[in-house]
């Protein structure tokens, strides 16, 4: 399929442009496609404004966007399985398929993976089309929208913290942290049968939508104690505790909120290097760690989990922007987090 596309280009802290690019062309095992929705992910967000996230730097023009559902346009060759016309969600990382880690299932930790929107490894999807691999795309039931699809991304993170830690009935937890990563890591307690979630934050749409999607109780930080509060329950705290805000207080505030031999998994990526952790109460407690980078394995579970209606992953959609407007989107996404909990482009 030959022709130009649209792309919008992150050149710097605080600054996007337009800019026309061939259409690429397909490779052999790779899909040509049509982008119909991308979510704007809180990593964009900090790449945009920072100007890094974490450890990754940009060194020069970058394509945002790592959230892609969209239609397949064209079959590259050797690729079985999908035709054109067919509706998909894209996984964004490709792993190398063949290092140690790879070999032992941990595609997530491939360190050759390609992953879209990080500086040395590909662009991301703030365009039209894109290429990508077939074995890292699924395809989509009738009843699951392409939006739905671009959100299977940060479902798959919640779903992997969940995992990570086993979950499981007659547990309690608390998420810390209400944005995107929290809601889908709350209704994946709940697709796990875990009821007794209580959630903090310190917005309060955001901790309303938390309420809305399956937490028993909230907790605006500003001027709510919720380590007061898990002190009053059995053992004195929470057998889980997900961090999701990526925050300096939140992440420090962890191990106080765990009752003995409780966990706490890492779930929120921070874009400061370097966290500090209570050891000493970690230790008191005998407390076990988990950190989550990315997923694996999990798209056709949370593709499954949204078809049969056990998450209702729409629920966590606050704002629509098209593609035409995908840099006043990211403006406004960035400067009015009182208001947006997840945006989304549309094609």
């Amino acid at each position: 399929m030959e022709g130009k596309m649209k792309a919008a280009v992150m050149t710097g802290p605080l600054k996007m442009e337009w800019e026309e690019r061939d259409i690429p062309i397909p490779g052999p095992g790779e899909l040509l496609i049509k982008l119909e929705y991308v979510g704007v992910c809180g990593s964009d967000l900090h790449f945009y404004s920072d100007g890094r996230l974490a450890n990754w730097v940009p060194d020069g023009p970058l394509v945002l966007g790592h959230e892609p559902g969209g239609v397949v346009v064209e079959v590259g060759p050797g690729v079985e399985g999908f035709t054109v016309g067919d509706r998909v969600a894209l996984e964004p990382g490709v792993p190398c398929g063949h290092c140690e880690d790879c070999l032992k299932g941990h595609y997530n930790l491939c360190q050759h993976v390609k992953f879209m929107a990080i500086p040395g490894e590909r662009d991301g999807v703030f365009s039209e089309y894109c290429t990508h691999a077939a074995s890292m795309t699924f395809h989509l039931p009738d009843n699951v929208s392409t939006m739905e699809g671009a959100l299977m991304e940060p479902l798959a993170v919640g779903m992997h913290a969940c995992e990570l830690s086993n979950a499981k009935i007659g547990q309690s937890a608390v998420v810390l942290g209400c944005g995107c990563i929290g809601l889908v890591t709350i209704m994946s307690l709940r697709a796990r049968g875990i009821t007794e979630i209580y959630a903090a934050d310190i917005l309060d749409k955001r901790l309303e939508k938390a309420k809305e999607v399956g937490a028993v109780r909230t907790f605006n930080s500003l001027h709510e104690n919720i380590e007061e509060f898990v002190k009053t329950l059995p053992g004195g705290g929470v057998d889980l505790v997900y961090e999701c805000a990526g925050n300096r207080i939140s992440t420090l505030q962890t191990a106080r909120l765990i009752k003995r031999a409780g966990k706490i998994t890492l779930v929120g990526v921070s874009p400061e290097p370097v966290l500090e952790l209570d050891i000493a109460t970690l230790n008191a407690m005998e407390g076990t760690i988990y950190s989550v980078y990315r997923y694996r394995n999990l798209y056709p579970t949370a593709i499954q989990a949204v078809s049969s209606g056990l998450i209702p992953l729409k629920k966590i959609v606050s704002h629509v922007f098209d593609f035409a407007d995908v840099i006043e989107g990211v403006d406004y996404s960035l400067n009015h987090k009182d208001e947006v909990i997840k945006s989304v482009i549309r094609f």
